[in-house]
């Protein structure tokens, strides 16, 4: 068993969850207490009913997230609102989110994951909220067939390729999650190619009439790296098991 506080404040500092600005709701921080205890870590991209049954079944009391609890400000504890909230206490569950933060994160940032995996090396940064980026720039010296081959290994499950951009894109955008108001912003970068998570229908004449690149790969899929990796080091650190909750949202 670890204290509880003593993982919040670890999560914060990491994070800078406290400073770093965020849309309303988000609530980034401890979100749900427990009994002040901890002895198995968790994560999951999205704070919710079944996830959390899912969390208290495997023996998680810390449940990491992306999205957290409160987007859309104050509900009735009614129907499944009251089933979330009688979960979490009878099954000892708190629940730490975490969204721009972590999307923004240079290192456990999912961008900064996502990048690392598929071999791009990161240059700069851009897209700013309120003081911060949270998209990354990364240098790539491969091909776009490379690019493409290595998203389709990363997310076999499948993702959609808009190819109208250089056939061998030097720099590559990434956000993950929506990209639905990034595609305008990756032209001030450099570049022509963005990797996100989803995108709207219409984005395929932008890409037409821009020739650029686009690679939408799942904005759940995406937003799994940043969470893993957070509670990975949790784990690690104050030498507690830990357990991803994988629910296969296929949007």
């Amino acid at each position: 068993m670890r204290p509880l506080d003593e993982i919040v404040a670890y999560c914060n500092k990491r994070t800078r969850s406290q400073e770093i600005a965020d849309f309303p709701g988000a609530l980034n921080g401890l979100q749900f207490s427990n009994n002040g205890e901890v002895s198995k870590i968790g994560a999951a991209v999205d704070a919710g009913l079944i996830p959390f049954q899912m969390a208290i079944d495997a023996g998680i009391d810390l449940l990491i997230v992306h999205h957290g609890m409160f987007w859309n400000g104050p509900e009735r504890i009614v129907g499944s609102e009251f089933e979330k909230i009688r979960s979490l206490l009878e099954g000892n569950l708190a629940v730490y989110s975490c969204h721009l933060p972590l999307d923004a994160h240079p290192e456990i940032g999912n961008s900064a994951c996502l990048a690392k995996k598929i071999g791009a090396k990161a240059s700069g940064s851009f897209l700013p909220y309120e003081g911060n980026d949270i998209g990354l720039v990364c240098d790539w010296n491969q091909s776009r067939d490379s690019l493409r081959s290595a998203l389709e290994d990363e997310f076999p499950r499948g993702i959609a390729s808009i190819e109208f951009g250089s056939k061998a894109p030097k720099k590559i955008c990434v956000v993950t999650g929506s990209g639905n108001s990034v595609v305008d912003q990756i032209e001030s970068t450099g570049s022509d190619t963005l990797i996100t998570g989803e995108l709207k229908q219409h984005f395929y004449n932008v890409a037409q009439e821009k020739r650029i690149n686009l690679y939408a790969c799942g904005h759940y899929a995406t937003e799994t790296f940043g969470v893993d990796a957070l509670a990975r080091e949790v784990s690690s650190k104050f030498d507690l098991p830990y357990q991803f909750i994988a629910t296969d949202c296929p949007l």
